[in-house]
């Protein structure tokens, strides 16, 4: 007879944590056909930004049941960084490989991987538009990005990718918890974080004055790798403060030197 777990021993992936957030979807039966898909799987929380069209009755259509009371709770917004800015963890869903796009999750894989970073932390699953889906531009926003495997027509409907990811999920929360994940640092806090390192990294010369953003993709890489909590971030905000504490201090002491 197998020994009684604990409440802590039995944690799996929370779902109420994860939200669904569709950037620039064009046609609002996507949106629907969106939220029912994350109802079937258990999912409450639908984000729509910069929705080009938001006929309810077109939505309510293709959601049905209680897919259309999930577009009645819908947040909609007009930045995609600020809809992000509550999330300590988002996962990009991009069907274009190679490039900056060489590290990628199977939707197995990313659901493994939510299952201990959802007891402390809300993650969001971003999907792009339905014509041509996340562009570059986005990309420094996602933690980790995601592909689902297909054959020789590679072509999915937005929310056929959305049922995908969110079935691995919706699997992965009747699966025992390996282990929880303390709380991340949110977008807000990372994009304040990566200002201050990218102006302290360009007073050192550490990298080029010319496109500091593209200088600033392979920091970025390198923190999103691993993951930084909230106090890590305040951390290498310090580190930049006394930067730029030195640089100042060699200036102010330079110019006097050559008063004298």
């Amino acid at each position: 007879m197998k020994p009684e777990k604990r409440p802590d021993q039995e944690e799996r992936v929370r779902l109420p944590k994860v939200a669904v957030v569709l950037y620039r979807p064009r046609l609002p039966e996507n949106i629907g056909a969106v939220a029912r898909a994350a109802c079937n799987m258990g999912l409450r929380r639908l984000i729509a930004v910069q929705p080009q069209d938001l006929d309810f009755e077109r939505m309510a259509m293709m959601a049905t049941g209680p897919g259309v009371e999930l577009l009645t709770r819908m947040e909609v917004h007009d930045d995609l960084a600020g809809a992000l800015a509550p999330f300590q963890y988002v996962v990009g869903a991009t069907a274009r490989l190679g490039g900056v796009r060489r590290a990628f999750f199977s939707p197995r894989e990313m659901a493994a991987r939510l299952i201990a970073l959802s007891a402390s932390n809300d993650i969001a699953l971003l999907f792009g538009p339905e014509n041509f889906g996340l562009t570059n531009a986005e990309l420094p926003l996602c933690h980790a990005l995601v592909t689902i495997p297909t054959g020789d027509c590679s072509s999915l409907n937005l929310a056929q990718a959305v049922m995908v990811l969110a079935y691995e999920l919706f699997v992965a929360a009747a699966e025992p918890r390996p282990r929880s994940e303390p709380r991340l640092a949110d977008t807000r806090e990372l994009e304040s974080m990566y200002a201050m390192l990218q102006e302290s990294l360009l007073k050192i010369n550490f990298i080029s004055h010319q496109n500091p953003e593209h200088w600033m993709f392979n920091v970025r890489q390198l923190f999103q790798r691993h993951g930084l909590r909230a106090r890590e971030a305040q951390v290498i905000k310090g580190i930049c403060r006394q930067i730029d504490w030195y640089v100042r201090s060699r200036l102010a002491a330079k110019k006097d030197g050559q008063g004298l």
